[in-house]
């Protein structure tokens, strides 16, 4: 696939992303994201949003929950998020970042840097890098999923 086919297919899946991220039910104290999973054939695995299941979820972890551990597809997929996945969280045990890495995803797409709001200088694209994920930042719809979470920006 060329550069331009890839992304092409990259932001219309991250344009779901954020699109999810507008139906997180609101907070004052975390993002509202979205995630889209998509597997090497161009499949939709999975998606999810912040605070879908539970006040504490993370889209990540909502989209990745919804497929079985282990699930081969991961191996050859890229995830979409609206913001960076997070690198550090205090309500579980595990980052999105680990989640991503431990699921064996090659390749995060993202639309915005996590800003210094919750958690000062977010390492979630640090420790994918670290890890060999391949992190592509598509700055094109960043004002789109900054616009979903206006309110805590002021």
């Amino acid at each position: 696939m060329s550069g331009d086919l890839a992304e092409s297919g990259d932001l219309v899946h991250l344009a779901r992303a954020v699109e999810l991220s507008r139906h997180c039910p609101p907070s004052e104290t975390a993002f509202s994201v979205g995630a889209v999973i998509v597997g090497a054939d161009g499949e939709v695995l999975a998606e999810g949003y912040s605070r879908e299941v539970d006040a504490h979820n993370h889209a990540e972890e909502a989209a990745l929950g919804k497929l079985p551990a282990g699930d081969p597809r991961l191996r050859t997929a890229t995830v979409y998020s609206s913001l960076e996945p997070c690198g550090q969280r205090a309500s579980r045990p595990r980052t999105c970042a680990e989640l991503i890495i431990a699921a064996g995803v090659p390749r995060v797409v993202v639309a915005w840097r996590e800003p210094d709001l919750f958690v000062t200088a977010c390492q979630g694209t640090a420790m994918l890098t670290a890890a060999g994920v391949e992190v592509v930042e598509l700055p094109e719809l960043a004002a789109q999923a900054r616009e979903v979470n206006a309110h805590l920006l002021g």
